[in-house]
């Protein structure tokens, strides 16, 4: 969809008699059906009036193509202004270029793509313009079966018309040249280089026929990016799927299948506890569904997984069209219905109800996906919610299911590969944190290994230790201790002190903590480790969870002011006091279930609490250490 599409000479007359702003305000309502906001309407007035001024060049013919607000066929991106033509050799040549607004940017350091600045009334981590330019690029050429077959060039810039730059400015710092070099970035004084890059793709204008064709094309992966992925996912041991894994995956495959078929919507939910291999499932399927054709997408609302399993499949290569197959789970808000063949939704339990940055848009995540794939999957498991926002449920998944007329298919995984393949430590837990009973009163004749220590020092020590060599254990803690903004990249800073004990929250300046080299130095918490796993896990347990009376009991108002899990409880506590205790109960002892069955192999633990350590010491039958 296009919001605007025309020539150079009736973008100019529009901008000239001062309507274009109206016109694409018009064009908006009768199109997206929503009004547009002064703030728009003045950016569009500005960047218009800039892109008018490039384009005033009588060696851009008056028949180039002009389109403004493309809506990438099927998906939920727009790309801000387009200009096509054909190039010396005639032929079909599109710029697409990236508009901002920005005055000044920080380079975000450890983090690949980002940068810091003043958007959405405040002070944001976005992604550079030039990646944001490329990868708009890449999907169109990866999916526009229009630009593959007539092999048209796309070439992709941005253009930050209010932009000043100064010395060795961060717009340009040395992380983000990768980019920089497929997509240049100009500035307000390259206004005359921006209309050189346009001039070596457009020398004869198409009247928008190029842009007209890919709009209406059809969608389907490239070859390339076909042969990409299964590349990727092909001889990784981190994705050999075994027993139950490879059942559900052929059965999801058969009812992809089926979808193309015969048109009809189906939903399939897969529940799967801790370890039982979710994402390797999810992943797979991504690979076989995107060779086979079909446009495919991973999403989950938590970024950690998605980012680490990108890393993983990528290895080395910081720059990959697959990029565009991982997305967050508010992606869906504004795509029509059936964009995407097959959406496969891991940790679905994470799901929200409203999207967007101030958790305002939308309506429920759970129905724009469903509305939005032909085929939903979802990878689910109900004891994983952590925060009062999450919605994820069975029943909450099959009643949108129903109200967007798609069939529901349920299949389950069971074989357990974290914890050593043993059931028996998962009912443990179950059972010891008093979530639900189970036979398994103790770890006898259980093969993991899990440990009560009686300081955190010796927790991290044994880490330190597993970690040596394979890089696969972390720290881990319940969220009682605030993250100091001030100190958020600095390792020197501690945000967690217990006595002389001393360590740091998980740097802000990694989107990729578990995999890291340097994380073992460092604390995880649910948001960075859930969806993940490690070898061993250290844990840590606040004064949210401790025992008393012979029970456990949880306290809401011991967690940190800065973790958002529980925000809102205190209100449903003045209107329903039991429904916020019972509430707030699950999310402490689900955070922690989850953070102490991330190691595959064994859980160290320190609780703060020296009754709730003891207590575990005697349910694990070890022998309790008095420590001065």
């Amino acid at each position: 969809m296009i919001i605007y599409r025309g020539t150079k000479m009736s973008f100019s007359t529009a901008v000239e008699d001062q309507g274009i702003a109206d016109i694409l305000n018009q064009a908006v309502y009768e199109k997206m059906h929503r009004r547009t906001g002064q703030s728009e309407l003045d950016s569009w007035k500005n960047s218009m009036n800039y892109m008018y001024m490039v384009l005033n060049d009588n060696a851009i013919p008056d028949d180039t193509g002009i389109a403004v607000e493309y809506n990438i066929p099927q998906t939920s991106k727009r790309v801000d202004f387009i200009i096509s033509g054909l190039d010396e050799n005639r032929k079909e040549s599109v710029v697409i270029v990236e508009l901002k607004q920005w005055e000044s940017l920080k380079a975000v350091e450890g983090r690949d793509a980002l940068v810091e600045t003043y958007t959405g009334h405040g002070i944001r981590q976005v992604v550079h313009p030039s990646y944001q330019a490329w990868s708009y690029a890449a999907l169109i050429k990866d999916y526009s079966d229009i630009v593959q077959d007539d092999d048209i060039e796309l070439s992709p810039c941005a253009y930050l018309h209010n932009y000043e730059p100064k010395e060795d400015d961060p717009l340009y710092a040395e992380q983000y040249q990768t980019y920089l070099d497929d997509a240049p970035a100009f500035t307000k004084k390259d206004l005359k280089k921006l209309r050189e890059f346009i001039k070596k793709s457009v020398v004869w204008g198409d009247n928008g026929d190029t842009i007209y064709r890919i709009d209406n094309g059809r969608i389907r992966p490239s070859r390339s990016l076909q042969d990409a992925i299964a590349g990727m996912v092909r001889g990784n041991d981190e994705f050999i799927m075994i027993d139950d894994q490879k059942v559900v995956y052929e059965r999801i495959l058969e009812v992809s299948a089926q979808c193309r078929k015969d048109h009809k919507k189906r939903t399939v939910i897969v529940k799967g506890g801790p370890g039982t291999g979710k994402t390797v499932v999810a992943v797979n399927l991504l690979a076989r569904l995107t060779n086979e054709g079909q446009f495919v997408q991973y999403t989950s609302k938590n970024s950690a997984p998605r980012n680490v399993y990108l890393r993983k499949l990528k290895g080395v290569l910081k720059k990959s069209s697959i990029d565009n197959m991982f997305k967050g789970s508010g992606s869906y808000v504004d795509a029509p219905k059936n964009a995407v063949d097959t959406i496969l939704v891991d940790e679905a339990h994470r799901l929200n109800e409203k999207s967007g940055m101030f958790h305002n848009l939308g309506e429920n995540q759970i129905k724009e996906i469903i509305r939005a794939a032909a085929c939903s999957v979802f990878f689910i498991d109900e004891e994983q919610r952590v925060t009062l926002q999450d919605i994820g449920t069975v029943t909450e998944i099959r009643k949108w299911a129903f109200d967007q007329k798609s069939e529901v298919i349920e299949e389950e995984l069971v074989s357990q590969f974290r914890c050593n393949g043993s059931d028996g430590y998962l009912a443990w837990l179950d059972n010891a944190l008093e979530i639900r009973e189970t036979a398994n009163f103790d770890m006898e004749g259980i093969d993991y290994d899990i440990r009560i220590l009686d300081t955190p020092e010796q927790v991290r020590d044994l880490i330190y230790e597993k970690n040596r060599g394979r890089n696969k254990s972390r720290l881990l803690a319940g969220y009682c201790w605030n993250w100091i903004s001030e100190g958020k990249n600095r390792s020197d800073v501690y945000d967690i002190q217990i006595g002389d004990f001393k360590m740091s929250w998980n740097l802000g300046n990694t989107t990729t903590w578990a995999i890291d080299e340097e994380s073992v130095s460092e604390i995880g918490c649910i948001h960075t480790a859930q969806g993940l796993e490690f070898d061993y896990a250290g844990v840590i347990i606040g004064d949210d969870m401790i025992y008393r009376d012979g029970h456990i009991v949880t306290d809401y108002t011991k967690r940190a002011k800065t973790d958002q899990s529980v925000k809102g409880i205190k209100k449903m506590a003045k209107e329903d006091p039991a429904k916020a205790a019972e509430t707030a109960d699950m999310i402490i002892k689900n955070t922690y279930r989850t953070l102490m069955t991330r190691g595959m192999k064994g859980c160290y633990v320190y609780c703060t609490d020296r009754q709730l350590s003891d207590h575990l010491k005697e349910l694990l039958k070890q022998e309790t250490v008095m420590v001065q």
